[in-house]
């Protein structure tokens, strides 16, 4: 199979069009049974080019965290936020991820020109492409998906300090084995989604 690799071929046609400060957005955490949902926004630096930026599933955590620092150090400018479990079972994961990248965008200091984000439309008057697989294929959504990976997962390792009975800083809220054991064995906590089924089933 041919490896997919992110470039600026968006970014690019975007700049020479005269947009100036274009944001690439996504975010983490729609799968796992708890904790947060993270959505971050980046807007690269045209000046800086930034190597190994892939969707972030695709790369280690010691290199995710590495070009974490990168980005965060080269960008033009960037932003997270979170959803909270209680607000996504209320919302359902597709609103919830929805405002959690909205949420994102209003949070930088730079007001972006352009948005990319990966799959999504949103509500927003400020002009926008959705692209399907954009985190494999636009890079600035994959740096988006880099930052919103490593943060949930820094996340959810201090959870684990507060809820140390589940494993959160070995699977990150997943549905793994070990998760599902703990579940079984202690019930589900404060930051476990409720409206998941796995977790209504045992309720």
């Amino acid at each position: 199979m041919k490896k997919i690799v992110p470039n600026l071929k968006y970014e690019i046609d975007l700049w020479q069009k005269g947009y100036k400060f274009i944001t690439g957005v996504d975010e983490s955490g729609c799968g796992p049974w708890a904790g947060p949902l993270v959505a971050a926004a980046v807007i690269l630096n045209p000046d800086k080019r930034i190597k190994r930026i892939k969707d972030c599933k695709f790369l280690s955590k010691k290199i995710r965290e590495e070009l974490y620092e990168k980005i965060s150090r080269e960008a033009l400018d960037l932003s997270f936020t979170l959803i909270e479990p209680a607000e996504i079972d209320q919302l359902g994961v597709r609103k919830a991820s929805i405002k959690a990248m909205k949420n994102a965008i209003e949070k930088l200091k730079i007001k972006p020109d352009f948005i990319l984000v990966d799959a999504f439309n949103l509500e927003t008057d400020l002009p926008q492409k959705a692209i399907i697989k954009g985190d494999q294929t636009c890079l600035s959504i994959s740096a988006a998906s880099i930052i919103a990976k490593v943060k949930r997962d820094q996340l959810m390792t201090d959870l684990h300090k507060k809820y140390p009975n589940y494993g959160f800083d070995k699977h990150k809220g997943y549905g793994t084995k070990l998760h599902q054991v703990m579940l079984k064995k202690y019930g589900p906590s404060k930051i476990h989604r409720f409206s998941y089924k796995p977790i209504k089933d045992l309720l």
